[in-house]
């Protein structure tokens, strides 16, 4: 029964400077103490019932926003007000008071908390006549997940392109949709409480993500049908003024014949023209 891998994931947000000097185990202790072991002179079960397992029951002092900090140094114990900011449950609690105990003491490190107070939450159990069960404390680390941290994991699942893709195409249907983000969820764990939030904006997303895809594509065939027409108008205006048969026939003439269709040499041109005759077919079915 250890804390050590649920304090782990705080070790390098928390404590910067860890590594850098030596931890005092007695000023950590006072801290945490502060916190999690409130009337324990007259109550040996007060570090598990505050921060150990809700099996124990609840403190004698129901209201626990006292802390021991009377009579001692202001500087390493949680005061009165922001005690009151503590949670009530004894898991969510136990990380809070280890946060707000690193903050005070920067040579400490989650592995200093693991070590030197574990122990004194396990024999307050034991007082209380329990057997607490230290693991359980890695479902308190996963609320420490934000919405934001979830939302940025869930997304990048999301839109892997083994599920939705980047811009939806596999998830228009909302029975996918709500497959692969069920998968996801499952994947980001610590996530729980804010699945429905995030389905939201991520529906949000998917639907705008459709919408502008269709509008794109809208655009893309009007500017092709835009194309289209100016090309078509331009041709029937060559057809009417015969334009295009004779640029056809200058063509042939000049890279083509021998004799560039000069004077003398009209068999050429003739030819030319016979060669472009497509011209007045294509023209006659625009007609």
């Amino acid at each position: 029964m250890n804390y050590r891998t649920l304090f782990s994931v705080f070790g390098l947000l928390l404590s910067p400077s860890f590594g850098f000097g030596a931890c005092s185990v007695a000023n950590l202790t006072r801290c945490l103490d502060s916190v999690c072991a409130i009337n324990v002179g007259a109550n040996p079960a007060a570090r598990c019932q505050y921060c150990g397992s809700s099996s124990a029951g609840k403190p004698s002092n129901v209201n626990g926003m006292k802390n021991l900090s009377v009579g001692t140094s202001s500087k390493y114990t949680i005061s009165d007000k922001e005690l009151k900011k503590a949670p009530s449950d004894p898991g969510d609690r136990y990380v809070w008071a280890t946060k707000q105990c690193l903050n005070k003491l920067k040579d400490c490190t989650p592995d200093d908390v693991s070590d030197n107070y574990d122990s004194l939450i396990e024999k307050s159990c034991t007082a209380a006549g329990i057997s607490v069960q230290m693991a359980r404390l890695m479902d308190q680390a996963k609320i420490e997940k934000t919405q934001s941290s979830c939302s940025t994991e869930i997304t990048s699942c999301l839109i892997n392109d083994k599920r939705c893709m980047a811009d939806y195409r596999n998830c228009e249907a909302d029975a996918d949709f709500d497959k692969f983000f069920a998968d996801c969820g499952v994947l980001a764990t610590g996530c729980e409480s804010h699945l429905s939030k995030i389905r939201a904006t991520l529906i949000n997303a998917r639907d705008g993500a459709i919408k502008n895809a269709e509008q794109i594509l809208q655009t893309i065939v009007a500017s092709y049908q835009n194309a289209r027409n100016q090309k078509l108008d331009s041709t029937r205006k060559s057809c009417k003024d015969n334009s295009a048969k004779k640029k056809c026939i200058n063509t042939v003439c000049s890279n083509n014949m021998k004799h560039k269709c000069d004077i003398g040499y009209e068999y050429e041109e003739n030819l030319a023209s016979q060669l472009c005759q497509f011209y007045d077919i294509a023209c006659e079915r625009l007609k």
